[in-house]
């Protein structure tokens, strides 16, 4: 297994502080779908960065591969959407991290 860091960009540089109703009702599946990949031991660790410049959400988790790793990114329910939420892939490696 191998761990990815992800980070989600969201649609606009203005988001949260304008989010939608429809886009909360997302974001609460969203995190929904990050806490659940926590049990199986595939999410390591992810939530919000509040930068200044724009806030994004970051995610380290565990893949078979690429291929795999981007799947998991692409069932995200905000991505799924598709209402203008992207993300970025990078494989870590040799990942120190505790059990």
């Amino acid at each position: 297994m191998t761990h990815y860091f992800a980070t989600l960009i969201p649609p606009r540089t203005t988001f949260p502080g304008d989010i939608t109703p429809d886009e909360m009702a997302l974001m609460r599946q969203h995190a929904a779908y990050w806490k659940s990949l926590l049990e199986p031991r595939i999410s390591v660790a992810f939530g919000p960065v509040m930068d200044p410049k724009g806030a994004f959400g970051v995610c380290i988790f565990k893949a078979e591969d690429e291929a795999a790793a981007r799947a998991i990114m692409l069932a995200d329910p905000v991505v799924k959407a598709g209402i203008g939420f992207t993300f970025t892939l990078l494989p870590m490696g040799n990942a120190i991290y505790r059990e």
